[in-house]
């Protein structure tokens, strides 16, 4: 089942994706809250709720005329993890596992919709594309959960840009300033619930296309740490609540790799295809326009 998030009067709705289609949850099912972090929190079967709305042939609306909002607008948490995967971690110059990911946060101010313009920042050129699977916690994680039982809590994932300034990124020891200008996160289009995919996401093929062109080619199976073995680790350290967001890693291809460097820039158009996921895509524009 898929799920996604438009705006109706400026506001963030959830709804039901059916087909070419999509149906306000909340206007079916008076029950469930209209946003999704708030169902989630509340423990509301989502995918029951689906299922009985679609019986009472609901009000639909055409998908490709909706105005979307980021998948998880105002996510409690929004954890990254930097060079999960091998040849991303090759090509910044690091050839062995590492004992441990390379977390860091993101912000929901730094999320952007799909469709809607990333912003190349003011102050900087060196904007570069990352390819990345998202994942939706939809119940609370427990503390110390086992990697062999983390993916029970997942709901379902998505597809996302962790678009990066690269010259603000490298100034401190730390990514996050780099990784959290306004309108950088490319978050959507739609959530698949984890029972339409292979457990933790494997084997899929993830790409990001620059105006067309191939820049990332890779495949899920090629994450240093799983989905699982991440979330176990996260439970070591902190509560994943209802709604919280972990963005597992790009693979090699990103531009600041390559000589010449490739940076984004105003007028360009980015693309993140996840099989079986779906395709995320944001024009380019400059900061403010």
């Amino acid at each position: 089942m898929k799920f996604t998030t438009y705006l109706r009067n400026g506001a963030p709705r959830l709804a039901l994706v059916d087909g070419q289609d999509l149906v306000d949850l909340n206007d079916a099912q008076p029950q469930v809250p209209s946003d999704l972090r708030a169902a989630l929190k509340a423990g509301v079967d989502l995918q029951q709720a689906g299922r009985t709305a679609l019986k009472d042939k609901p009000a639909r609306q055409p998908l490709a005329k909706a105005k979307l909002a980021p998948l998880v607008p105002e996510p409690g948490k929004i954890i990254c993890l930097g060079l999960n995967y091998f040849d991303h971690a090759k090509e910044g110059g690091r050839t062995e596992k590492p004992e441990y990911p390379w977390f860091f946060f993101r912000a929901a101010s730094s999320l952007v919709a799909h469709g809607e313009a990333g912003w190349l920042p003011t102050v900087s050129s060196k904007f570069d594309y990352e390819a990345e699977l998202a994942v939706v916690i939809g119940r609370t994680v427990p503390r110390h959960t086992k990697e062999a039982d983390a993916l029970q809590y997942v709901f379902g994932y998505s597809c996302f840009n962790d678009m990066s300034v690269r010259d603000y990124q490298k100034r401190t020891p730390q990514w996050t300033i780099g990784k959290n200008f306004d309108r950088t996160g490319g978050f959507g289009p739609a959530l698949v619930t984890a029972d339409e995919l292979p457990a933790g996401a494997v084997g899929l093929r993830i790409q990001s296309r620059l105006n067309g062109q191939v820049m990332q080619d890779a495949n899920t199976t090629d994450m240093i740490f799983s989905v699982a073995e991440t979330i176990a680790l996260l439970a070591d350290v902190l509560t994943l609540e209802p709604g919280d967001v972990i963005v597992m890693g790009t693979p090699a291809g990103v531009g600041q790799a390559r000589t010449p460097p490739v940076w984004m820039k105003a007028g360009d158009t980015i693309d993140i295809d996840i099989e079986k996921v779906g395709l995320l895509s944001n024009p380019i524009a400059n900061e403010g326009a």
